[in-house]
């Protein structure tokens, strides 16, 4: 049975006549990293700052490994890292993890030991006695990540952790919190990068108006399993089943006699790009092509991105697709 350690039951919290959270349920599992997404407003942060502590529910449960966050010791093993956090300038990268460790509780032993291994793993060693106030915008993000790691918490929560860090950056930060969930940890990603989302976590719940609009793995959000999943997909707003064909000959009375059978069809590059209704229209387009004479070479489904699955729950129904859409 899957560990669960964040849980969130029925979570309401209004601030006078503005509701920011508006019944939600989540959980998080041990060794899994999920992700909270949303506009500005949508109750990320309410549900980050509940589950600290920092503020009380108007109404439902919230509990760290079972224990109520009403209860200071539900945080003891949780590592938090903030949105544009800052550590004081005077401070060395080391000293700066010497003092978050030893407020969270950790044995100075433990910590001489502990903190070199930390900044090489977020890749500031070489940096380790420079004072804070000489680091990018980028390093104070490692430093802050080293700094929620600093007392080998079970239980991360993360806002924006790959804010303001280069590429190359990014990518060692999504590998080690990859690891970090390999090893048992309860990761909860607060971020508005999908991208960095989609690379990095198994799960995600996508909060509107402080509900929850759609949650699930990235595979089910995006239909990428199959093209039965891209026919039906979960999440309103989320394209049709598409496909990327690529055959030979493709003449007009081909296409015209794809269409007929209420296929969407583009040219893109040399290839086809084919919205269909389900596996079996796609497999009658196939069909229609070898019937001419036609050479199919490649068909594929088209995955779909969660940005495209964001920015399709928050749309109006009215709007215009933007250019591009296939949807």
């Amino acid at each position: 049975m899957p560990d669960t350690v964040i849980a969130a039951r029925a979570l309401r919290k209004v601030y006078r006549s503005i509701t920011a959270l508006d019944g939600i349920d989540l959980e998080v599992q041990a060794g899994e990293l999920f992700g909270l997404l949303g506009p500005n407003g949508a109750g990320k942060t309410t549900t980050v700052k509940i589950l600290l502590g920092l503020t009380r529910a108007t109404s439902g449960e919230a509990e760290i490994h079972g224990i109520p966050v009403s209860n200071p010791e539900s945080r003891r093993r949780v590592g938090y890292l903030p949105e544009g956090h800052r550590f004081p300038g005077y401070l060395t990268a080391r000293q700066t993890l010497s003092v978050f460790g030893r407020m969270s509780g950790a044995d100075p032993s433990d910590l001489d030991r502990r903190i070199p291994q930390l900044l090489e793993r977020v890749n500031l060693s070489k940096w380790s006695s420079v004072r804070v106030k000489k680091f990018s915008k980028g390093m104070v993000q490692r430093l802050g990540l080293a700094a929620a790691l600093v007392h080998e918490p079970d239980v991360l929560l993360l806002d924006e952790p790959t804010d303001g860090v280069d590429p190359v950056g990014r990518r060692e930060i999504r590998d080690l919190l990859q690891a970090e969930a390999r090893s048992g940890k309860a990761i909860l990603v607060n971020s508005h990068l999908l991208s960095e989302i989609e690379l990095t976590c198994s799960r995600v719940a996508i909060l509107r108006g402080g509900k929850i609009a759609a949650a699930g793995t990235i595979e089910s959000l995006t239909g990428a399993a199959s093209g039965a999943d891209l026919a039906h997909p979960r999440v309103p707003g989320a394209p049709e089943a598409r496909y990327r064909m690529v055959a030979s000959p493709v003449d007009e009375s081909l296409l015209a006699s794809f269409r007929a059978t209420g296929a969407g069809i583009e040219r893109q590059n040399g290839h086809l790009l084919l919205t269909v209704k389900d596996v079996d229209h796609v497999n009658a387009l196939v069909d229609r092509l070898r019937a001419t004479g036609g050479t199919l070479t490649e068909l594929a489904p088209v995955k779909s991105s969660l940005e495209d699955v964001f920015v399709g729950l928050f749309r109006p129904p009215d709007a215009e697709p933007a250019k591009g859409d296939l949807s």
